[in-house]
């Protein structure tokens, strides 16, 4: 394993305690207003995400992640958000509509936290400008499961915005997000 630096200018380690009492925090304070507050907080720092990705593949003598095969770049991301303290993560596709992002371990995710719905807020954001930067264009991303209000696991759905769009509405008229995503096939 190569070790990572990171430039001081453009990222910081987050302790995964701060991240969850800022959620907790917003949650008392703004309701359900949080989430846009710490989904927008996490797209702005998609950028120097991806930037340490970009310094960390170079410092292992990987290619730039631009120019990676599909397989991959799977597979140097989900070491990146491993050896970063994110989580173990695999990414699967989901028919032709989405690829599924999962971690059974994820850091932004509190079991105790007892949240109504999935609530990764920060992290879909920061996953939606980091995946957005090699996708042919705007890419959006949903939490559909999360460990934070009882999953097994958090999934995260990379897709388009369109598509973000169609399973966020169905979800909140109670249909599940798989039958959402068939919806679409």
């Amino acid at each position: 394993m190569t070790p990572r630096t990171l430039s001081p200018a453009s990222h910081s380690a987050i302790p995964h305690a701060s991240l969850r009492a800022l959620r907790a925090a917003l949650v008392r304070d703004m309701g359900d207003g949080f989430a846009a507050v710490l989904q927008e907080s996490g797209y702005a720092g998609g950028e120097a995400v991806f930037a340490a990705f970009r310094e960390w593949c170079e410092q292992a003598g990987r290619s730039a992640p631009e120019a990676m095969s599909y397989a991959d770049f799977q597979q140097a991301a989900a070491r990146f958000f491993a050896d970063g303290g994110w989580g173990s993560v695999a990414m699967t596709p989901i028919g032709d509509a989405a690829v599924a992002l999962d971690s059974a371990d994820w850091a932004e995710a509190d079991p105790s936290a007892a949240m109504p719905y999935p609530s990764c807020y920060y992290s879909a954001g920061m996953l939606s400008d980091f995946f957005g930067r090699v996708a042919d264009g705007t890419l959006g991303c949903i939490e559909v499961e999360c460990r934070s209000n009882g999953a097994e696991r958090c999934r995260f759905l990379l897709t388009s915005a369109e598509v973000v769009t169609h399973v966020y509405t169905r979800l909140t008229e109670g249909v599940g997000y798989q039958e959402a995503l068939q919806e679409l096939a």
